[in-house]
């Protein structure tokens, strides 16, 4: 079974998500957004995964390549292959089926460790204590179902074989420390996050993470793709 994962290059880890997929039999094949205009119908693909990114689906100067993504994710969806978005992925699946992206006010930023609350009568699998990176949200498109928030953004919404996720489960101790290390150190502690402290905290949480995110993928596998 083969699996796309569209990411940029130099942030194309899909870490324990793609950890899982391949355990579970997928074979990964990345595609890398700056090189959309080679990309084909990928009418061979089982399941893409849309990771997260640096970008805004709304900047004008990445509109080309969010155009091309969105597209696909929208053919693929009405297609019925298996989709999944993660951050930025699920910002661009929910503009993709007719939801909309816009920017957070500061106080409503999640970076960090974030505790995610399932929606009642939905999935447990995407509830937990899960990675945050993101200074945009999406509005949950039409027919599409809620499955989990915060009191800062939506969390988690599911379109038939297509789920969306604004945290991070693919995320490791190593992808942090890169985000970490290329961001603006003097943003994130006027944003009130240490980065030193989110890196160990990153490591602290990863045997309980990895078990949470295997679950997730499982579960999308099983009950979202299988369906």
């Amino acid at each position: 079974m083969l699996a796309y994962v569209t990411a940029n290059r130099g942030d194309d880890d899909h870490g324990l998500v793609g950890e899982r997929l391949v355990q579970r039999g997928y074979r990964l094949k990345v595609l890398h957004r700056e090189d959309h205009a080679a990309w084909l119908a990928l009418d061979d693909a089982a399941l893409i995964v849309s990771l997260g990114s640096e970008w805004s689906v709304y900047w004008d100067r990445v509109a080309e390549p969010v155009q091309t993504e969105v597209a696909l994710l929208r053919k693929a969806h009405e297609r019925g292959v298996a989709v999944l978005g993660v951050c930025f992925g699920s910002q661009l699946l929910a503009t993709a089926l007719g939801g909309s992206v816009g920017r957070a006010p500061d106080a409503d930023v999640e970076i960090g460790w974030v505790d995610v609350s399932h929606e009642a009568g939905r999935p447990e699998a995407v509830a937990g204590r899960w990675f945050q990176w993101h200074y945009d949200r999406w509005t949950l498109p039409i027919g599409a179902q809620l499955l989990a928030g915060t009191p800062s953004a939506h969390q988690a919404f599911r379109c038939a074989r297509t789920l969306a996720v604004q945290f991070h489960p693919e995320v490791t101790p190593a992808a942090v420390a890169r985000w970490v290390a290329e961001s603006d150190g003097a943003e994130l502690r006027r944003m009130g996050v240490d980065p030193a402290a989110l890196v160990a905290e990153t490591v602290r949480m990863q045997p309980d993470v990895a078990a949470r995110t295997y679950a997730l993928v499982d579960w999308f596998c099983d009950e979202v793709a299988g369906s």
